[in-house]
């Protein structure tokens, strides 16, 4: 078993990657003259942020880089109540710490501006499509929901060993897919969280949805998943198969 510190700084690495990477796209690259990998491309880069470090440290710390995960897995029965706090203020601080160095990167191009969104979650007119507060609350919620369901079943004992990653790393793709035109995809409140304290103002004021809708989702989804029977042991942070995303 890790160190609690080790553990701590797994997580804080893997939500920065996350952050950065999967933001950095949408700031960077989604719009680049000619050349702008748009939503699909977005999508992608999320995805991968996961997989890849699902891998690189979901031995260390279990590789949730989500609160809602590290929620919706206590709510499975897959993590203890006690680390939940640590994991999501370290979480919180790797999401901010990421949306810091992509300010940096992005503001030394001429034009630059803050008011374009900085990959921030919205709904009503900061929606990318303009979706209402409803259909943005129903989006978060049934896709964290989902992503927990995934997360939980790849990362059962029953479950084929070593693609945990690929199946978490994918299904995350898929939701941003879906709903990058409606809320610009969150469920993950760490996600939300640091390019809205760059932002401010509106970014900010919409924030608690991205930090209600995927932690309803993800409790209910652990619940849900307890009641399918999963019924044989499961891995638990620090093993050698990554817990989640």
């Amino acid at each position: 078993m890790n160190s609690m510190s080790q553990r701590l700084g797994a997580e804080f690495l893997g939500t920065f990657w996350l952050v950065f990477g999967g933001c950095g796209s949408a700031v960077l690259a989604a719009a680049f003259p000619t050349l702008g990998i748009g939503f699909t491309g977005v999508s992608l880069a999320f995805g991968l942020t996961v997989l890849t470090m699902a891998y690189a440290v979901g031995h260390i710390s279990g590789a949730h880089f989500n609160p809602a995960v590290t929620i919706g897995l206590w709510a499975g029965g897959r993590f203890p109540a006690s680390d939940i706090i640590p994991y999501v203020i370290v979480q919180v601080i790797g999401g901010i710490a990421a949306a810091g160095v992509l300010y940096l990167i992005a503001s030394g191009k001429a034009g630059f501006d803050l008011a374009g969104g900085f990959a921030s979650n919205g709904y009503g007119e900061h929606s990318p499509g303009g979706y209402a507060l409803g259909s943005a609350l129903i989006a978060e919620v049934v896709l964290t929901f989902f992503f927990l369901q995934v997360i939980l079943g790849a990362t059962h004992g029953r479950a084929p060993v070593g693609f945990a990653p690929l199946a978490i790393g994918l299904a995350l793709t898929l939701i941003h897919l879906i709903s990058i035109p409606v809320t610009n995809t969150s469920v993950n409140p760490a996600r939300s969280t640091g390019p809205a304290i760059f932002v401010g103002g509106w970014a900010l004021a919409q924030l608690w949805l991205f930090w209600v809708a995927p932690i309803v989702g993800a409790v209910i989804s652990g619940f849900v998943y307890r009641w399918l029977g999963a019924e044989v042991t499961t891995p638990v942070v620090g093993e050698s198969r990554p817990a989640r995303t």
